[in-house]
Parts: structure tokens; C-alpha cells; sequence
């Protein structure tokens, strides 16, 4: 991949990323806040797609406990914090030490996670997402009730608050991401991210040719219909976020901006939106260094594909420099993004007029890692 396509995604938080700092200063930080949404799709359960949990059977406890982890610092419905089968922590580290550093508040929105966090959360009493081998991701019910209930939050966090950094927790997710762009006639192969260092780009293209196959649908057969195309191929995230984000535009009276905090598979949000013809001047993707610079993926061709207009702004907490190889690998390509870790790094970074910057996040994120590693 030529290193050209990373001029595309900007910094910030360092030196040179005045650029950045000057076109984001149009997203208020009067009172932001934080939104992380959590879901399930059984395609996770799929040898060998994603790295999230130590073992297949704890990877329905993933995402609430990263929910879990964001709120204590510890974990309720296991006993660890989320790790890789090695014992690469969650990338809820990044986002919980940036949101402690600037006081950023922040919601948990439990949308089809097999197991219920232990913390106070918002429900929208969704079921987990199928294995999209089947051809059935969701109930086409079900996705309409995501979206609906996403954009009766949405609205509401308009009336309240400047800016919504919106992120993600649920293992398998640019798989489903993967099956999505595919039904709506992005050409996404070989683009999406991975919790891995060596993309099972070939796996995941087979899992989507399958589950097209197996609903009778070809490459872009859905565009004109996208909710079908998340019933098909997705997973109850993507609704619930698109529709969070749709309530949040369209509040006419309000001016309220958002931060989808994620990758690949915010680019499929950002495609779901754009083919209900939702308002995007308001709205930019901010992720981590390691996922903008993943050169087994490419995030800013997924989006510039999407729409043009559409900004991506990368955060780097300096990972590569800790003393601790468990927080190092995310900059040797393992984990990279999720928890809404890098948006959320960049509204922490935004809010505090640059005061909080790679150092200062990467000082706090090896104090909750000490933290655990104490327990």
C-alpha cells in the first residue's frame, strides 16, 4: 500500500497536527460526552476471525466487560479485563485513561450483547446478531427496532450535549462490517481491519460470499436499502449506532457534532447513514495511529469511497514507547482500535486545548495497566 493513502487521516495531538486541531475546533467541547455501545454477533465465534477474548468461550463476556471496565477499572462478569489469547489488554485501557484525564461522561448502551453488564447501562432489549454465514445476521424487525430506539437516544443527547464521541465493543464487528459495505456496493475486500497482525482477509471475504449466497443477493444488490443489508450481513451495533447518530443530525434546533470513535467498522455506519441520505457536515471518524496506519486494511479509501466530505483523524497515545510489551503490541499491529480508544483519545486531547497530549495518555494508560497487573 503506498504511504500516500495515510495523508488522508491527520494527526492530532502532536506538533504537527495544528491542521487538525484548527478544522476540529468546530466541534464544541463545552460539554461532550462519550458513548460506548455494545453488541454480539455468534460470527465472532468463527475459528480464527478475531483476536477479542483469551478463549472462544469468553468471547460473549467481551464486550460487557469492557463496559464493565470503563465504569471500575476492574471487571464484574469475569475475572480479568478483557485480553487477547495472550494477554494483550482491551483497548478500553486507552479509552478509560482518556476519559479520567479530561472528565469527559460518558453512557454504556447495551444493543444485543449476550451477556448483561454489571453497571448501569441503557438497553434497547435487542437479541445477539446470527452468524452471517446464514444469510440471516438479524431479524429485519429487530434492525428496524435498533435504529429506531438509536435515534430517540440520539435526539435526546442533541438537547444535552455538544459533541457525541460514539464507540464500539463487540468482537467479530469488521467481519460484519466487511458484509455490509459489501451488500451496498462498496468494494470493502481486503480493507477492513483486524484485532490481528496477519488479516484474515481471505476468511473473511468467504464468510460474506457465503452468507450472500445463502440470501440470494449479490455485490450492491442492497443499496437502495440498507436496513436489509444490515439484516442480511450485520450486526446490531451498526443500527443502533447509525441510528444514534441520525437522531443526532437531524435535530433541527440543535448544532450538536459527532465523533464515530472507531475503524472499519465505523466506515460501515458512515455507509449505512449515507444511503438513508443522512446529513454528515456534522460528523468525522477518529480512530487510533495503528489502525490508520494498518497496512493490511485501508480506512480512508473505505471512506473516501463513502462520501468525500468525511474527515479522519488519528490519535497516537504512544504505545510503541511504554515499558510494558502488553501495551506495546498495539503498535506491533495486535488489538489497534475499540472501546472507542481513539475518538475518545482525541476529544480528551480536544477538551483540554491540547494540554493532554501522546505523552501525557500514554503516562496514564501505563498507570491503569500497573493498576491491573497489581490485582
Amino acid at each position: 500500500m503506498s504511504p500516500a493513502v495515510f495523508q488522508d487521516i491527520v494527526p492530532v495531538g502532536e506538533l504537527s497536527s495544528l491542521q487538525a486541531m484548527k478544522e476540529l475546533v468546530s466541534f464544541p467541547m463545552v460539554n461532550p460526552v462519550f458513548v460506548c455501545v455494545i453488541s454480539y454477533t455468534a460470527t465472532c465465534e468463527i475459528p480464527q476471525i478475531t483476536f477479542a477474548g483469551a478463549n472462544p468461550l469468553l468471547l460473549r463476556f467481551t464486550s460487557p466487560a469492557d463496559a464493565e471496565f470503563l465504569y471500575y477499572g476492574h471487571c464484574k462478569c469475569i475475572d480479568k479485563v478483557p485480553v487477547t489469547p495472550d494477554g494483550k489488554p482491551t483497548p478500553a485501557i486507552i479509552t478509560r485513561a482518556a476519559l479520567r484525564l479530561s472528565g469527559i461522561p460518558f453512557f454504556v448502551v447495551e444493543a444485543g450483547s449476550k451477556i448483561k453488564p454489571s453497571i448501569p447501562h441503557i438497553s434497547f432489549n435487542l437479541p445477539p446478531g446470527n452468524n452471517i454465514r446464514s444469510g440471516i445476521g438479524l431479524n429485519i424487525g429487530d434492525v428496524k427496532k435498533a435504529y429506531e430506539y438509536g435515534v430517540i437516544l440520539g435526539s435526546q443527547f442533541a438537547r444535552t450535549n455538544s459533541t457525541v464521541i460514539i464507540g464500539e465493543s463487540i468482537p467479530g464487528g469488521t467481519t460484519t462490517a466487511l458484509g455490509i459495505l459489501t451488500a451496498l456496493g462498496i468494494d470493502a475486500k481486503n480493507k477492513t481491519s483486524s484485532s490481528m497482525p496477519q488479516n484474515p482477509h481471505d476468511l473473511k471475504n468467504q464468510i460474506v460470499l457465503e452468507g450472500m449466497k445463502n440470501a440470494n443477493i449479490s455485490f450492491g444488490g442492497l443499496q437502495g436499502d440498507p436496513l436489509k443489508a444490515v439484516s442480511i450481513l450485520g450486526d446490531p451495533m451498526v443500527p443502533s449506532v447509525a441510528g444514534i447518530v441520525n437522531g443526532i443530525l437531524r435535530l433541527t434546533s440543535s448544532n450538536a457534532h459527532v465523533i464515530l470513535a472507531g475503524g472499519t467498522q465505523m466506515a460501515s455506519v458512515l455507509a449505512v447513514l449515507k444511503s438513508m441520505d443522512c446529513p454528515l457536515e456534522r460528523i468525522c471518524i477518529g480512530t487510533t495511529a495503528y489502525v490508520a496506519e494498518d497496512r493490511s486494511s485501508n480506512l480512508a479509501k473505505l471512506v473516501k469511497t463513502i462520501s468525500a466530505d468525511i474527515r479522519i483523524y488519528k490519535s497516537d497515545p504512544h504505545l510503541a514507547y511504554s515499558s510494558y510489551p502488553g501495551l506495546q503490541a498495539f503498535a506491533r499491529g495486535y488489538v489497534k482500535e475499540g472501546v472507542g480508544a481513539g475518538g475518545a483519545s482525541i476529544a480528551a486531547m480536544l477538551k483540554s486545548g491540547g494540554q493532554i497530549n501522546g505523552d501525557i495518555l500514554l503516562r496514564e494508560v501505563e498507570q491503569e495497566y500497573y493498576a491491573l497487573s497489581s490485582k
